[in-house]
C-alpha cells in the first residue's frame, strides 16, 4: 500500500493524469460531433498555443479553413462567429493535450533525476509518456486524413486509431496507479475467478474502438430502428464490398450491425461472469458494478440510435463508455490480483 511521501506523490500525479485523459476523451469527443475537428488546418507546436489575437488573423484562419472540402460540403453559409465557435473546441483540445504532456513530463523528468521511480518500473512509466507524445503526432495526421480532395470529415481509420490509443493510454494510467497504491504485489491469493474476465476488458476495448468507427462514417444516422435493422436480422447490403474486409470499416450497414452484435456478446459474457462469481465476495461486487454499467451503456446506446443520434446523446454515450472500461479494466486486475 502507498506509503511514504514519494510513493503519495506518484500516485496523486498519475491519478491527475487519469483525470486529464478522461477529460482529454469528453473534449475530443465534443469536438468531433461538433464537426469542430478541421477547423485548425495547420499544427504549430508552440505558436499555435495562442488562438488568432486580432480581426486580421481570425479572417485569415477562415479564409484557410475555406480552402478545405468540409466548409463547402457543411458549412457553406457559415460566417466567422460560427467559425470562432468550431475552432475554440480544436484549440482547446490541442492545447489540453500539451497540459498533458506537461503534467507528465516535468513529474516524470524530476522522479528520473532524484531517483524515485519504483525500482524495475522505468520501462511502464516511460511507455506512458512515449504514448502520450506519439498521440499528439496521431492526432495531427487525423486532422490531415480530412483536408484531403474529396474527403469531407477524417478518415474513420485514424479516428478509430486516435480513440484507440487514448484508452490504451487510460488503462495503462489506471493499472499502473492500482499497482502502485498496492504496493506492486499481490496481497491476497487470487480468487478462483472465471479467466474470461480478460476477454471482457479485450472487448470493451473493441467496442469502443468499433464506436469510433459508427461515428466516423456517420452509421448511427441510419437503420435508427430496433433490434432489427430496416425490419431485418442482418441488414442488406451486409457484406456488399469487396475484398470482404472493407466491409468491417467502411460499410455502414456492416459497421453497425457488428457494433450491436459486439454489445450483445460482451452482454452475455457479463451474465454468465456474474453468475459464476456469485459467491466470490471479493469479484462479485466488482461484477456488479460493471454489469449495471454495461446494462446502462446498452440502453443509452439503443436510445440513441432511436432518437437519431442527438449530441446530449451522442456525448452521454461516449462519456459512459469511459467508466464502462475503467470498470472492465477494475474487473479484469481484481480476478488476476485477488483485490
Amino acid at each position: 500500500m502507498v506509503s511514504t511521501s514519494t510513493d503519495r506523490r506518484i500516485s496523486a500525479w498519475l491519478g491527475a493524469l487519469i483525470l486529464l485523459v478522461i477529460g482529454m476523451i469528453v473534449i475530443g469527443g465534443v469536438t468531433r460531433l461538433t464537426n469542430s475537428g478541421l477547423s485548425i488546418t495547420e499544427w504549430d507546436l508552440v505558436s499555435g498555443i495562442l488562438p488568432p489575437m486580432t480581426d486580421e488573423a481570425w479572417r485569415e484562419a477562415f479564409e484557410k479553413y475555406k480552402q478545405i472540402p468540409e466548409f463547402e460540403a457543411e458549412h457553406p453559409d457559415m460566417e466567422l462567429s460560427g467559425f470562432k465557435r468550431i475552432f475554440f473546441w480544436e484549440w482547446f483540445h490541442r492545447l489540453y493535450g500539451r497540459v498533458i504532456g506537461l503534467v507528465y513530463a516535468l513529474p516524470f523528468l524530476y522522479l528520473l533525476f532524484r531517483r524515485k521511480i519504483p525500482k524495475g518500473k522505468f520501462p511502464r512509466f516511460l511507455l506512458i509518456g512515449l504514448l502520450i507524445g506519439a498521440q499528439g503526432v496521431v492526432g495531427w495526421y487525423m486532422v490531415k486524413s480530412g483536408l484531403v480532395e474529396n474527403r469531407v470529415d477524417v478518415s474513420q481509420y485514424m479516428l478509430a486509431f486516435h480513440l484507440g490509443v487514448a484508452f490504451i493510454i487510460l488503462g495503462l494510467l489506471y493499472w499502473t496507479w492500482k499497482d502502485h497504491r498496492d504496493g506492486w504485489g499481490l496481497r491476497n491469493e487470487p480468487p478462483a475467478a472465471p479467466k474470461h474476465a480478460g476477454l471482457i476488458g479485450i472487448l470493451v476495448y473493441l467496442q469502443i474502438v468499433a464506436g469510433a468507427f459508427v461515428a466516423g462514417t456517420h452509421a448511427g444516422k441510419r437503420y435508427n430502428d430496433w433490434p432489427y435493422m430496416d425490419k431485418k436480422i442482418v441488414p442488406e447490403g451486409y457484406g456488399d464490398l469487396s475484398p470482404f474486409w472493407k466491409n468491417l470499416f467502411e460499410n455502414i450497414a456492416a459497421i453497425q450491425f457488428n457494433h450491436r452484435i459486439l454489445a450483445y456478446l460482451l452482454f452475455f459474457l457479463t451474465i454468465i461472469f456474474l453468475w459464476r462469481v456469485r459467491s466470490i465476495r471479493k469479484i462479485r461486487t466488482k461484477a456488479i458494478m460493471f454489469t449495471v454499467l454495461l446494462i446502462t451503456q446498452i440502453g443509452l446506446g439503443v436510445w440513441a440510435l432511436i432518437k437519431v443520434v442527438p449530441l446530449n446523446l451522442a456525448l452521454a454515450h461516449q462519456f459512459l463508455a469511459i467508466f464502462v472500461f475503467i470498470s472492465a479494466m477494475g474487473l479484469w486486475r481484481g480476478a488476476q490480483r485477488g483485490y
